[in-house]
């Protein structure tokens, strides 16, 4: 048996509902887009989502309409993808690496304390695997304080915290929909906005600051306009889109199927020797992207597991380690520590008990 650590699902219906945008040979952002804007709010609680071509510009678009620009600072976790840090960067802003929860790879609301200053503009929250960062807490110290908070959800659709989904709480919510997460578009993303105003300008600012909706064509066939702000070329398009709605078939019960292989994985692993969990509250629930733990003896696990066709991975570790950010900052003893014992198994829509089981049991054979 062969058990990667990721897959892309693709849902039966997406040849046809694609291949209908194909025909109509309208491609770029137009009705599609809006339906599947629409199902992502009506079917997943999103609010307001604006989408766009990647999760990497949602997270820019989101840095943008919360106005951080040159000389701010953003506090933002080490544990996880570039992307989070580069659009900082594309600000001209500075990050700030706050220190995680050893026990769950999300930001530490102690850390964050200890980090603002008066430049500090946003807070990034990274919902890491899918399981939601302590938002009351995050949120009540960035009103203190009138920073925006913008969470990176790029593995948190289907989250809640709770009993609200991730993408209604904060003032940005940016979403992934990269080939391998939970719900892909081919490649895609959204930012989620709290605020009506700052919805309506992330409509034109994905699209060159253009308000395509009240820039009518003249008689000469030119869209009349100003434009005010600098926007981009973000937009998603109608045949990702259309992908986006025939994956959005099924998603909930897919979701909660990954949730039931975590309950089996956590059941089986909670007291099995040189395995440490992650933490887990009963106010929250994760979209599990990654199902993730501490283990001793790491790459002896990753081999044993290999051998029998199971793949096991670290995923992102500190990016403080780059250059680009300086390198790696020392006073993250958590992020490092997370560093050296971290590791994930697969959980996705190709894992079902079958296969769950059979990687418990390698698991159980031992790697030491």
């Amino acid at each position: 048996m062969k058990i990667p650590i990721f897959n892309t699902y693709i849902h039966s219906d997406a040849k046809k509902i694609v291949g209908d945008v194909l025909e109509s040979t309208f491609l770029s952002e137009g009705k599609i887009v809006k339906k599947f804007e629409a199902e992502l709010s009506s079917k997943l609680g999103i609010l307001n989502p604006v989408t766009v071509n990647s999760g990497t510009s949602a997270l820019h678009l989101a840095l943008v309409l919360a106005g951080v620009g040159e000389g701010d600072e953003v506090i933002l976790p080490s544990q996880t993808f570039i992307a989070t840090g580069s659009v900082v960067l594309q600000q001209k802003a500075t990050p700030i690496f706050a220190d995680i929860d050893y026990h769950s790879g999300n930001i530490s609301v102690d850390s964050i304390k200890n980090k603002i200053t008066l430049k500090t503009k946003a807070i990034i929250v990274v919902h890491w695997g899918g399981y939601p960062c302590d938002m009351d807490e995050i949120i009540r110290l960035a009103t203190e304080n009138n920073i925006m908070v913008i969470e990176d959800a790029a593995h948190a659709l289907g989250s809640t915290y709770k009993k609200k989904v991730i993408g209604e709480i904060s003032d940005f919510t940016c979403f992934s929909f990269q080939a391998i997460k939970n719900l892909t578009t081919g490649d895609g993303g959204a930012v989620s906005c709290k605020k009506q105003d700052k919805y309506k300008k992330a409509l034109m600012n994905r699209w060159f600051g253009i308000d395509r909706v009240n820039a009518k064509p003249s008689l000469l066939g030119e869209r009349v306009f100003d434009i005010k702000d600098q926007g981009f070329k973000y937009h998603l398009n109608d045949y990702s889109a259309a992908l986006g709605l025939a994956n959005l078939e099924g998603f909930k019960k897919r979701l909660k199927n990954r949730q039931e292989i975590a309950k089996f994985y956590i059941k089986e692993l909670s007291e099995f020797n040189g395995i440490s969990l992650f933490n887990y509250h009963e106010d929250r629930k994760s979209a599990y992207w990654l199902f993730g733990f501490h283990v001793e003896k790491r790459e002896q696990f990753i081999l044993a597991l290999k051998s029998k066709g199971i793949t096991a991975s670290v995923i992102h570790q500190g990016i403080d380690k780059y250059n680009i950010f300086g390198g790696v900052n020392k006073r993250l003893f958590n992020q490092r520590k997370f560093d050296k014992t971290q590791i994930h198994i697969p959980i996705h829509d190709a894992v079902g008990i079958e296969e769950a089981s059979y990687i418990i049991e390698q698991i159980k054979l031992g790697w030491i």
